[in-house]
């Protein structure tokens, strides 16, 4: 493989400072770069700047312009044992790949040696979902007939009776037939413009008919959305967000919660009492049956904690 060539100054003379402050006066001008001709944001600049320092600390009398791509592997390996995760060394490898390209387009190195080398492949965290008894505590309120409130229990109810994205909560409509209550059912355009059908449950189809026969007082004259915010028009979803936060915290429901979560608790609730994984994916509108199965990790959790609680030879003693 050919060795990256020499840096040189565009005048093709190489700067006239020792080795490691040459490569150093390199970095601090492709920085400057960043900082003023892609006008890189403050964070983003301090990170470009920590990985490429930490590029420096491992070159132990190398160059940036011998370096191979054996090399760069086991700086990558030394920073994964350092117990710099994943996600973070996918962050410094793309620092490094982003000043050789710098390298070879300014200073006619003959090649990049980050290319093709890859980060350790990140774990991707469980979704969170609640317990059954959290999910009944958090949707058990009572609205006193207060508008935004039974507007709040309907978008909580229907997305943990159906499983949808906020997205699809959000875009519905209110006169275009796609919630039909007396079918109890729903049907929404989820990811990659697929339609699908979802039932309602009982208990979000009676929180849906008490807003609609409200929904009146808050809605925009020939406003179509199904939900809206108090200015009249279709609710953002960051509004019901803070709203959904809102709600927990007026239940007593002490957990980080996000309008995803519901959708996550759906989907482990039914697989739970159904183990029926293909009637899931169907339900939340998966492409592939892979994303469904990461609930099933989530029900083995539940059951191991029952098991833990339960079981006389679980606990040590």
């Amino acid at each position: 493989m050919p060795r990256p060539a020499r840096e040189r100054t565009r005048s093709g003379t190489a700067p006239q400072v020792g080795p490691q402050a040459a490569d150093a006066k390199l970095i601090e001008e492709y920085l400057a770069a960043l900082r003023h001709q892609r006008r890189l944001a403050r964070g983003t600049l301090a990170n470009y700047q920590r990985d490429l320092a930490t590029l420096l600390g491992l070159l132990d009398g190398a160059r940036l312009a011998s370096l191979e791509a054996a090399q760069l592997r086991r700086f990558v390996a030394q920073l994964r044992t350092r117990g710099l995760s994943a996600r973070a060394l996918a962050g410094t490898l793309s620092a490094w790949r982003g000043l050789y390209r710098w390298l070879v387009k300014q200073y006619g190195y003959e090649a990049n040696p980050c290319q093709g080398i890859r980060a350790p492949k990140a774990q991707k965290p469980l979704p969170k979902a609640l317990s059954v008894e959290t999910a009944q505590q958090l949707l058990d309120g009572k609205t006193d007939g207060q508008t935004d409130l039974v507007r709040d229990q309907a978008m909580f109810e229907l997305m943990y009776s159906s499983g949808l994205r906020l997205a699809e909560v959000v875009g519905l409509d209110v006169d275009d037939g796609r919630l039909d209550l007396k079918a109890r059912e729903v049907t929404v355009t989820g990811k990659g413009s697929k339609t699908r059908s979802v039932p309602v449950g009982a208990r979000a189809v009676q929180a849906l008919r008490a807003w609609l026969a409200l929904r009146a007082q808050l809605a925009a004259p020939e406003e179509r959305a199904l939900f809206v915010g108090a200015r009249g028009r279709r609710i953002a979803p960051g509004v019901v967000n803070a709203r959904l936060k809102a709600w927990a915290k007026r239940q007593g429901v002490d957990a980080s919660l996000h309008p995803h979560m519901l959708r996550h608790s759906f989907a482990t609730h039914v697989l739970q009492s159904s183990q029926d994984l293909r009637a899931v994916q169907e339900m939340l509108g998966h492409a592939s049956i892979s994303t469904t199965q990461v609930y099933t990790h989530l029900d083995y959790l539940a059951l191991a904690k029952v098991y833990d609680a339960a079981h006389p030879r679980a606990r040590k003693r």
